[in-house]
């Protein structure tokens, strides 16, 4: 008799459970009311939804997951309520004081509701104590989950309200929420964050700044395409007296980053602030070297300005010996192997010259390479170009400076500036 009794009401507990979760999905606040005001549910029951973006879970790295990926997570009512929306329920589960800072499966309602940038729940969650410092079990504060331009309203909010814009995530990465703003591009949030006591020369675990990040994330690598929006962080970072020179771990600057990106547009902006142009990493490799290593992986690229801002700010000129590396990586770009070679006073082409140029490329671009070949050979440059070489070596890493400058012809002065012209002469 007593099983019996004990499976009806597990069986009545189960079906309130199921009740309360479909008011929940539906909005159904009246059903919820009278749910919760007879005492047959409890407010903070805890429920499995589905989840397959991680709205509602976050794990820490390293921790036993049961599957490769989790579609389903635990969650309370206020959680549902968030994730979709649903102001009339969220405030009848307050009214019953539902505890506002759980987190069963990793994030508060808080974190959920700047995860789906719902500004209206997150001011209700606020002004019922929700805690806006408070970390999920992934590391993150709330301010680390604004990342969309959807969420700037959330952002806002919060740091209005006393947030830490500094609060650095409490994981592997360390990073603050203009570390995040500067990684997503979203300039109208940095621009806030700035403006509201953001340090601009933060680091995180790998000793990055904000800048250095923004730069890095310029390129889109699936798509390869240039990001405007990061662009101009970088361009609100620097007017912002953000380090320009800053190194990370790996004792890259900003200026490796936006190199690595083969991006000119960086380039040129960094160059122009004070960067140093010979700056060498861990592995002793300076910004040119980086672009040469890309070039032929970056098609959206122009190598060619790259190497003429480096070289116009003073960058060292790749070893001679090694210049059948430039042919290797440049030569489906005879411009960038034009600029690079007229660098130098006389260079003398070697058989791995012949060996680094694929014969497709070399009959794409045989005027030019003609023109390569029989200038880099036992002959002589032209004076006018000894004399280019001349004037550049007198003024070194002020060529971008003081060329412009000169009372020259435009074309004369584009010249001394390493501008191609599609042959060499």
């Amino acid at each position: 008799m007593e099983d019996n009794t004990g499976s009806t009401r597990a069986a009545a507990d189960k079906m309130l459970k199921k009740q309360f979760l479909q008011a929940l999905q539906s909005n159904d606040f009246a059903c919820l009311e009278g749910l919760l005001s007879q005492r047959a549910v409890d407010v903070d029951t805890v429920f499995e939804v589905e989840d397959e973006k991680l709205v509602l879970a976050s794990y820490k790295r390293g921790f036993w997951l049961p599957s490769y990926k989790m579609t389903s997570s635990w969650a309370t009512g206020l959680h549902i309520s968030v994730m979709l929306g649903h102001v009339e329920s969220l405030l009848v589960l307050l009214g019953h004081n539902a505890t506002i800072n759980c987190r069963p499966n990793g994030k508060t309602p808080l974190h959920v509701a700047c995860g789906v940038a719902n500004v209206d729940c997150l001011k209700i969650l606020l002004n019922h104590g929700a805690k806006m410092n408070c970390f999920s079990l992934g590391g993150h504060a709330p301010l680390h989950l604004c990342k969309t331009e959807e969420s700037i309203p959330c952002a806002k909010q919060l740091v209005w309200r006393g947030a830490n814009v500094n609060i650095r995530s409490n994981n592997e990465m360390e990073e603050t929420p203009l570390h995040t703003a500067a990684r997503a591009g979203i300039p109208e949030l940095v621009a806030f964050y700035i403006s509201h006591g953001a340090d601009v020369d933060s680091l995180n675990a790998e000793m990055e700044t904000p800048l250095a990040t923004a730069a890095y994330w310029t390129l889109e690598m699936k798509e390869q395409l240039y990001s405007s929006n990061h662009q101009l962080i970088c361009r609100m970072l620097l007017d912002c007296n953000a380090n320009i020179n800053a190194r990370d771990e790996d004792m890259k600057s900003p200026l490796h980053k936006a190199a690595w990106n083969c991006d000119h547009v960086l380039l040129n902006m960094m160059l122009d602030a004070g960067a140093e142009a010979n700056a060498m990493d861990v592995n002793g490799c300076a910004p040119i070297q980086y672009v040469l290593k890309v070039t032929g992986v970056r098609p959206a690229a122009q190598p060619e300005i790259c190497y003429q801002l480096l070289l116009n700010h003073g960058a060292a000129r790749i070893y001679p010996p090694q210049f059948h590396k430039v042919l290797e990586s440049c030569h489906a770009y005879p411009k960038a192997v034009e600029v690079m070679a007229n660098a130098y006073e006389h260079i003398t082409s070697t058989y791995r010259w012949n060996k680094a140029i694929p014969e497709d490329s070399f009959k794409a671009h045989q005027n030019f390479y003609d023109s390569l070949f029989a200038a880099c050979s036992a002959s002589p440059r032209t004076l006018m170009h000894l004399a280019r070489c001349a004037v550049r070596s007198a003024l070194w890493n002020r060529c971008h400076r003081v060329i412009p400058q000169l009372c020259l012809p435009p074309a004369l002065k584009r010249y001394l500036l390493l501008e191609p012209e599609g042959v060499i002469y």
